[in-house]
């Protein structure tokens, strides 16, 4: 089998597998928290992301890994984990958290998008091999990643459910 064709099985089975999994285990807990610790929880998965300068770690990948695509995704993956540490370290000060979460959902998303784009340019499918040990971060963690940005991005723009009044007598409790 060409080595495209596994790179690309392996990769749209990681996205089927992450949604099974995701939809089972993740979303679940997530829709019962409080809507800033669901986003705390997805910062502390993207915080993970400086994971990504192994990229450019020679020995880790292979010499001929496509040098665009190997620095575009190793310093995209390093910002938005920086971006989700500091909206860790910022919770308590909920605009600057905000803040951050945006930030880090915005840039993580462009650096995902763009590296499939600089992927498909640069034919990495065929290349797969390059990616040494790296060969795992494609293909397991990059859908959990993708998933969770656009879970983030649609909690932050869908408005905020209100709370349910509740009589208690002749007083109503919101």
């Amino acid at each position: 089998m060409l080595p495209q064709i596994i790179f690309l099985t392996h990769l749209v089975l990681g996205y089927v597998a992450s949604l099974l999994c995701f939809g089972v285990y993740v979303l679940p807990r997530l829709r019962s928290m409080e809507r800033m610790e669901a986003h705390r929880v997805i910062a502390t998965v993207h915080s993970f992301r400086f994971f990504g300068l192994v990229f450019i770690l020679p020995g880790v990948v292979g010499p001929h890994l496509p040098g665009a695509f190997a620095a575009f995704a190793a310093y995209g993956d390093f910002a938005t984990g920086v971006l989700a540490i500091l909206a860790l370290l910022t919770v308590r000060v909920r605009p600057l958290f905000w803040l951050f979460v945006v930030a880090f959902n915005l840039v993580g998303t462009g650096d995902i998008l763009l590296d499939y784009f600089h992927a498909v340019r640069d034919g990495l499918p065929a290349l797969a091999g390059q990616l040494g040990a790296a060969y795992a971060i494609p293909i397991l963690y990059v859908p959990m990643l993708t998933i969770t940005h656009f879970l983030a991005f649609y909690w932050l723009v869908r408005p905020r459910r209100k709370a349910a009044g509740a009589v208690i007598g002749d007083a109503v409790a919101i």
